[in-house]
């Protein structure tokens, strides 16, 4: 630590200007912090010290920050702040998730290199994040499509690929025709690519796997374990992992299909096959194909089955369509029963064998599908007290549990002991058996787009594919590559694809697909710990700091981008590259900052700063006077123009004005509404601050002096602070934290009286308390309280409470008269019952209220309430 003086700001003392300039004060306290260092940390901590890995989802360089960043940065501001100022080494550090479309779009939009437009805005968003005041390590900072990052992840690809966590196979994706490239199901919104708007196309293709299902019972048990984590998050993860018990049944073809004597199906439901009307498979299954080239109206339905697209949520929202194929099934258990094979639009094929077997009267997509194209409704289970002979279902399938009936062999048994029954019954005959099933997919990894991590693999004709050496990594992207056309630049780049075979040496081609952008963002936490070294991970420098103690980010991230980190964690500590099989000890997941809507009255939408709020709500336009129609607070976006420039904010009010109102609206947890009238009583609070600090300077002895008794009072307030700001930076109640210092600043106000060194204890105190919320002005107040002082608050330990100042002298005591309040009283916190009720009796109001009436039971809660029966 340097020992240099830290001087006070131009000014303080008499000569101190009015209100305090945070436009000066902010740049000065940032560039000393970054000056000493106050924010980095060693690869491996020192032995002992306990450590806190504090970490907020890295942006993605768009070029501007916006609110939502400023609320998920200060809040992991505040833990590590906090953290460190408690003893821990922190390790707080900042990237760049800066692989993706949008780049490659701005290249052929604007004629811009995508890593000309992705530094140019990470170079504006680093500047505008530093205004900030965060406590970051600046050091560590590297963004995904630094070739040393993509290089190291290149050779982690080429590791999994040798513990056969990678695989090569063909695969019907989503395709979007403008963008050209593969989409994840979730990128498929209502049919459409998630940034184009186009129509998705299925089309199949060879695809990079990684084989995320070998760890899916692991992914799945563990989340028990994540405490830490909002119970809402697990439940999606258990949910998309998706572990069901069922069975494989397979069911014989009246007459074999392309060599083909039998379809397998996997359900859940095998208690119900006795009451099964069809059997329906996927677009893409083979049954689909042999129909297909025998019917062109087979052909047909299948076309419009892959222009569909393949989300769940597009396919449970559609119209539920099929086609009949003529071909037939025989029935497991019911001789001479046969059903038909149809195509429908609702089977996956990613899903199970891609095929199931329609029992209408006890699932609902499949009585819809029954009742649109006349097929039997048998119920085969049957509910609690309604008699069989009469049981019937309409539009309404029933999915509770009850008893079987028309079932043969299982008439009577409940819907477990069914299940048990038939499955013995299929293995028996040796048609089926009892599985566990999985709705987690491989995770494809292939994207066709140029602006990615290359996918180090090489195609020779003779070798297959290979993987690109270790010695060659890493496989750079080509600089002069062409927009201009259509489809992945890396496929018609004229040379960058052909190379020689690292095995025999014949001409081969690069593989020209790049990485899904998830798969940057799914190891970089490990990186962070790291980031220079000549590994992908240091082994030494991970295990000291992973887990990942305090991970912040949105709720949209709590499926793919948090199960996929888990994966890669539990891969790489299958490989001993990691201690750790979790990536994340804590989650917390913050709200958005929403803020009115306002449209002009030709229907444009107006930013905040266009429109003029009167008291009552109501807006007119600041330009024309006409009158403004104020929507209801939302998510701020772009395409209604109700955002806030953080920029504009931090140069009107200042950093800590933003992060105070950021932390004093609403619990983290919640939205939180942006408005104007609370940014400026913010930025009233930190000049009220300063001024208490400022008026206060000349009356204040030095620091050496310890408070007397005439300060009691004062160093209560001071030391009930210390542990309710103290608890409240602890916990994630932040907003808890900032009402208890608005109290404090009031005490402290109030005790004009007070001894001096216990207004100075109070003061110094309230910088400290301060300062994860407020940095800047806690280091301007202390450099003001102690102008000697060679410290910064970002370097004082943090204060602690004394339990025997936590103690009250005093109690207040509630006062009812027939049990309706009357008064309170103050007595001593150890007074007996006696003397409680004596004042009790004595109170002014409860005098009158008894009005000389005689008591005729008194009682009392010791140290809550006395109630007065007359």
């Amino acid at each position: 630590m340097s020992s240099t003086q830290i001087s006070p700001p131009d000014g303080t003392g008499n000569d101190a200007p009015a209100r305090y300039d945070f436009a000066q004060a902010e740049p000065r306290w940032q560039r000393l912090w970054e000056e000493r260092g106050c924010f980095q940390v060693p690869d491996v901590p020192a032995p002992g010290t306990p450590k806190a890995y504090v970490l907020e989802m890295f942006p993605y360089p768009s070029g501007k920050i916006h609110m939502g960043h400023v609320r998920n940065y200060t809040l992991g501001d505040v833990i590590a702040r906090h953290k460190r100022a408690t003893g821990h080494a922190v390790m707080h550090p900042m990237g760049w998730d800066a692989f993706g479309l949008p780049a490659e779009n701005a290249a052929r939009d604007r004629g811009v290199h995508p890593a000309t437009w992705t530094y140019s805005n990470i170079a504006n968003m680093r500047a505008e994040l530093k205004s900030m005041g965060l406590s970051l390590d600046w050091t560590r900072e590297f963004a995904t499509c630094d070739p040393e990052y993509y290089g190291q992840q290149q050779a982690l690809f080429l590791d999994f690929w040798r513990a056969g966590l990678v695989e090569r196979k063909e695969s019907w994706v989503n395709w979007d025709p403008v963008d050209n490239t593969v989409l994840a199901n979730e990128q498929v919104i209502d049919g459409r690519g998630w940034r184009s708007g186009a129509v998705v196309e299925k089309k199949s293709l060879s695809q990079w796997f990684f084989r995320i299902t070998k760890f899916a019972p692991e992914l799945l048990e563990a989340l028990d374990g994540l405490e830490r984590w909002p119970e809402r998050v697990r439940t999606m993860q258990r949910n998309w992992i998706g572990r069901s018990e069922g069975a494989r049944v397979r069911f014989a073809l009246t007459e074999p299909v392309e060599g083909t004597d039998e379809v397998e199906v996997f359900t859940t439901r095998p208690d119900t096959l006795f009451g099964m009307s069809f059997l329906a498979v996927a677009a893409e299954h083979p049954l689909a194909a042999a129909a297909a080239a025998r019917d062109p109206k087979a052909a047909e339905f299948v076309a419009e089955c892959r222009a569909m697209g393949t989300s769940e949520a597009s396919i449970e929202q559609a119209e539920k369509r099929g086609f009949d194929t003529g071909f037939r099934v025989k029935h497991p258990f019911i001789e001479g029963a046969s059903f038909p094979v149809w195509i429908a639009n609702f089977v996956l094929m990613e899903y199970g064998t891609g095929s199931l077997f329609g029992c209408p009267a006890h699932d609902q997509r499949d009585l819809d599908f029954a009742r649109k194209y006349g097929l039997p409704v048998v119920p085969v289970v049957l509910p609690a007290g309604t008699e069989a002979a009469t049981f019937t279902v309409g539009d309404t399938a029933f999915t509770e549990d009850g008893t079987l009936i028309n079932s043969g062999f299982l008439d009577g048994l409940d819907v477990a002991a069914g299940k048990r029954a038939v499955i013995d019954a299929l293995e028996a005959k040796g048609v089926g058996r009892g599985v566990v099933n999985w709705r987690l997919r491989d995770w494809g990894v292939s994207r066709q787009r140029y602006w990615g991590c290359p996918i180090p693999a090489i195609h020779c004709e003779a070798c297959g594919v290979v993987p690109v050496p270790a010695d060659q990594l890493p496989v750079r992207l080509p600089e002069d590559v062409d927009f201009s056309r259509p489809g992945n630049p890396l496929d018609h780049h004229p040379s960058w694809k052909h190379v020689s075979c690292p095995q025999c040496g014949k001409a081969a081609r690069r593989e020209t697909d790049t990485c899904d952008t998830f798969v940057d963002s799914s190891w970089y936490f490990a990186r962070f710990t790291a980031p220079k070294s000549d590994a992908p991970i240091r082994r030494e420098a991970a295990d000291s700091w992973m887990p990942v103690d305090q991970y912040i980010g949105g709720i949209e991230h709590a499926i793919l981008h948090l199960l996929y980190s888990r994966f890669f964690t539990r891969a790489l500590h299958s490989m001993g590259q990691l201690s750790t099989p979790e990536p994340f000890a804590g989650l917390f997941t913050q709200g958005m900052v929403t803020h009115a809507s306002y449209r002009a009255a030709d229907g444009r939408w107006l930013y905040p700063e266009e429109v003029v709020v009167a008291a009552d709500g109501s807006a007119t336009s600041r330009d024309t006077g006409e009158a403004v129609t104020v929507g209801r607070g939302e998510k701020m976006s772009k395409s209604k123009n109700n955002t806030v420039d953080p920029r504009a904010i931090i140069g009107r009010y200042g950093a800590d004005t933003a992060r105070w109102f950021i932390l004093a609206d609403n619990p983290p947890d919640r939205d939180m509404e942006w408005s104007e009238a609370g940014v400026a009583g913010a930025h009233r609070f930190v000049q009220r601050l300063w001024r208490l600090v400022h008026n206060a300077l000349d009356g204040l002895p030095g620091p050496e002096l310890a408070p007397g008794e005439g300060g009691r009072a004062l160093r209560q307030a001071t030391h009930r602070a210390i542990a309710a700001v103290t608890e409240a930076w602890s916990n994630f109640t932040f907003n808890v934290g900032v009402a208890r210092l608005y109290e404090f600043t009031n005490a402290i106000e109030a005790a004009k009286d007070a001894d001096g060194a216990a207004r100075r204890e109070a003061l110094e105190v309230l910088a400290q308390l301060i300062s994860p919320a407020m940095p800047h002005l806690a280091e301007e107040l202390w450099s003001m309280l102690r102008p000697n002082s060679d410290r910064l608050v970002a370097e004082l330990p943090w204060p602690e409470a004394d339990p025997a100042l936590l103690v009250a002298d005093t109690v207040k005591i509630a006062v009812q008269v027939l049990g309706k309040l009357r008064g309170t009283v103050e007595v001593a916190a150890d007074a007996d019952e006696a003397t409680v009720l004596a004042a009790a009796e004595a109170e002014e109001n409860v005098v009158r209220a008894i009005a000389g009436k005689p008591i005729r039971k008194r009682i009392y809660v010791p140290g809550r309430i006395v109630n007065f029966v007359v």
